[in-house]
């Protein structure tokens, strides 16, 4: 298989993220409707930090191994954690420090107030911090776009890893597989965004975030295969994941539903799950 069609494989598996992104602009969606999209993007993203703990942890148990056998040194073992525990580390406290370096402190609310009988510069504090709590979504949603972007980039080295390697049908499974898996991450990404609709500039952009390394992956893996570099994006993964996890919990708790939040998020673990089975019947 050549490098341009490896490529384009890596593009299509990748652009089927945007089949979930257009849900984001509906309107007037009700609170229990916006509970159950938060969650099944939670569970969405639940099983996705699963299968990137697994996958890097697998890369240094296979060091692990090697050196049981007498094949290797333990040092490869020891810098493979190391690397392992920095990109965790930067995953799940690097983006919570870098908003709290961006974050702009809004204005208070002015409590049981109503527009109607706030003057004009308190209302125009209302309409600031209404700004800066849809600003917090929209960050938010293209952190997980990102977080997932991590992930699909280590998909696209397995893509470019086994078309480099000849094994033609083993790539088209997972292309299928992968494009499957994809474009249920869409409403991952829209899910954190409660009643904000973004635009459709911000959700092309949050595709590409997050469907746009699925086709770098695939050209670098067709090149290079290295297990450094799989671990470091498979652990900046599962700690950025890890960090929006925690985000979307503290947003939804505050609007009830608990047990619909519970259900689905059920329902969005199985449906990762269900989507990866298509990937796991290709062999990878």
């Amino acid at each position: 298989m050549s490098f341009a069609e490896t490529a384009a494989l890596g593009a299509i598996a990748g652009l089927t993220i945007f089949l979930g992104l257009p849900i984001g602009r509906i309107r007037n969606l009700s609170v229990r409707a916006r509970v159950a999209l938060s969650m099944l993007s939670a569970g969405i993203l639940a099983f996705l930090f699963m299968d990137v703990g697994a996958e890097g942890l697998g890369i240094v148990e296979t060091h692990l191994d090697a050196f049981k056998d007498d094949n290797a040194s333990l040092w490869p073992v020891i810098g493979l954690f190391a690397l392992l525990s920095v990109g965790f580390l930067a995953g799940v406290g690097g983006i919570s420090t870098v908003q709290r370096m961006l974050k702009r402190s809004g204005p208070p609310i002015a409590g049981g107030e109503s527009m109607a009988v706030m003057s004009t510069a308190e209302a125009a504090e209302q309409r600031r911090f209404v700004q800066d709590v849809q600003g917090s979504a929209l960050r938010t949603a293209m952190v997980v776009a990102a977080a997932i972007g991590l992930h699909n980039f280590a998909e696209g080295l397995a893509i470019g890893v086994s078309a480099q390697a000849g094994e033609i049908g083993l790539a088209t499974v997972l292309v299928v597989g992968f494009a499957l898996h994809n474009s249920t991450e869409g409403f991952g990404i829209v899910g954190p965004l409660g009643d904000v609709r973004p635009s459709w500039r911000w959700l092309i952009v949050a595709g590409l975030v997050a469907g746009g390394p699925t086709f770098v992956g695939a050209m670098v893996g067709y090149q290079v295969t290295s297990d450094a570099l799989e671990l470091m994006f498979f652990a900046l993964a599962g700690g950025a994941i890890l960090f929006v996890l925690g985000e979307i919990w503290a947003g939804v708790r505050r609007l009830g539903h608990r047990e619909l939040g519970l259900y689905m998020l059920g329902v969005g673990f199985l449906l990762g799950i269900a989507t990866d089975l298509v990937v796991a019947y290709g062999g990878a």
